[in-house]
């Protein structure tokens, strides 16, 4: 397994695959940013919207994938450009016969697992720190998504040091995770599980969030484990389409 930064415009990804797959990878990034810029020159309040955005039925699938998880979660198209780019380039690589492959693309994961995978998780000045989730191998594609009003320059309205979100759909993942950083406003149990619990719809496995020294969980969230997380190996700040940091961060292995 190779572990490796791809930069194509504001894009800044890590992907850990075996080598030969990679190129697929960095060729797919392109392809869909080259996708999103032309469609964005059509239509640039898909890019500026911080609501759901309706997109013409011919619009690029990348387009249509965003604005539909967008419009479930409550949100700006724009909140799922992460994780919609990184499923496109695990599944280029998947469609060239890679079996085990991670794209992060700046906190923002998606993973074909076939054999066990610990993703740390990095969350900013919490104390709760050196940590990550464990998961088992399974078939498909997994979207482990991430958001933070404390970690690095993304647009957040909350609080939390990490809102998480495991979705099979990384789009709808990284949407998610954008709506529940955004409803994390203090570090109060009542107003996280209600953030919780309203957002966990069809689709959504699990959740996770830190905000100071408290770690709340809901749905299917796999083992916590411990594991050193190294800031440096961390993808902590990829851009978006629209020249907005995301800054948001983990760690896999």
């Amino acid at each position: 397994m190779k572990r490796q930064l791809i930069r194509i415009g504001e894009t800044i990804a890590t992907v850990l695959a075996d080598e030969a797959f990679i190129p697929a990878a960095e060729r797919e990034i392109a392809r869909q940013r080259g996708y999103l810029e032309d469609y964005i020159r059509r239509d640039p309040e898909f890019r500026d919207s911080l609501a759901p955005h309706g997109v013409p039925a011919d619009a690029p699938e990348i387009v249509r994938r965003m604005a539909g998880a967008a419009a479930r979660m409550g949100v700006g198209p724009m909140a799922a450009v992460a994780g919609a780019v990184a499923e496109f380039a695990l599944r280029a690589m998947l469609e060239a016969g890679a079996t085990h492959a991670i794209v992060d693309n700046g906190g923002d994961i998606a993973l074909a697992a076939a054999r066990p995978v610990t993703i740390g998780i990095f969350a900013g000045p919490s104390p709760i720190r050196d940590i990550g989730l464990r998961f088992e191998p399974r078939p498909g594609i997994l979207g482990v998504c991430t958001s933070s009003g404390t970690v690095g320059h993304s647009l957040s309205f909350g609080r939390a040091d990490a809102a998480i979100v495991i979705a099979a759909d990384p789009c709808l993942a990284d949407a998610a995770a954008t709506a529940l950083g955004n409803a994390v406003k203090a570090n109060d149990r009542s107003l996280i599980e209600n953030a919780m619990t309203g957002l966990l719809v069809e689709g959504i496995e699990g959740m996770l969030v830190i905000i100071e020294d408290t770690l709340a969980v809901c749905g299917r969230v796999p083992e916590i484990v411990r594991v050193p997380v190294d800031p440096a190996r961390i993808s902590t700040v990829g851009l978006n389409n629209n020249n907005l940091p995301r800054g948001k961060g983990n760690r896999h292995d």
